[in-house]
């Protein structure tokens, strides 16, 4: 399978040289960054490395949406720009996607942090989605090009896009659930506090689920670099 990483950024000039760094060995058959109109270095620092630089408007989906537009794979891996994939990660989606049945999928997550709790909260977090079917962004959505363009890609609103998205596919057919793992930045858990950001977290999930529109909820949810 030809599988295409579509990475969204903005301002992430901390942590794209390393993440490109570790996607690289793993030769997908494409990378797009897809740059929201970043004010520091993210967008010169990709482009020294061997992947296609692409400018879109503002906002997660958007992004993803223009770089799946740009992408040419059979298959579309959609990767936050401080996640880390896991060294066995396209071969474990082609095994996946190699049963029919499962037209998209996520990895296991483990935070990155040092605090005690967060080793538990990634634990939590795969666990939840295993049995939701219902994955995050930070656990690198995958997904049969030909199901994301039936589904016309992620709906454009400024929160929550993962698990509209998710929540869609999984009505659609089955969703692979990978135990293995990538590894994500703890930043937010650090800067805002690991307590608070569970709370939050988990407050915004549910009014979400309850009605309140992702706009509103944007209102109470920072963008942490």
């Amino acid at each position: 399978m030809n599988i295409s990483v579509i990475v969204p950024v903005l301002n992430e000039e901390k942590n794209i040289a390393a993440t490109l760094e570790a996607l690289l060995p793993l030769a997908p058959y494409e990378i797009i960054i897809v740059d929201g109109g970043s004010s520091d270095g993210t967008r010169e620092l990709a482009a020294r490395f061997q992947v296609k630089v692409v400018s879109s408007e503002r906002g997660r989906a958007r992004q993803m949406n223009c770089g799946a537009g740009a992408a040419s794979g059979d298959v579309l891996l959609f990767l936050h720009a401080d996640t880390r994939l896991p060294t066995s990660a396209l071969h474990d989606i082609s095994a996946a996607l190699s049963d029919a049945r499962f037209l998209g999928g996520r990895f296991d997550v483990e935070l990155d942090g040092e605090h005690w709790v967060l080793p538990l909260v990634g634990r939590m977090i795969s666990y939840r989605s295993r049995i939701s079917k219902v994955g995050t962004g930070d656990q690198g959505i995958f997904v049969r090009r030909a199901v994301f363009e039936r589904m016309h890609g992620f709906e454009d609103i400024p929160l929550m896009e993962d698990i509209a998205f998710c929540r869609t596919l999984k009505r659609m057919g089955e969703v692979a659930c990978l135990r293995s793992r990538v590894v994500t930045s703890a930043r937010r858990w650090e800067v805002d506090g690991v307590w608070r950001t569970i709370v939050r977290m988990w407050t915004l999930k549910l009014l979400y689920f309850a009605g309140v529109s992702p706009a509103r909820l944007k209102q109470f949810y920072a963008d942490t670099r």
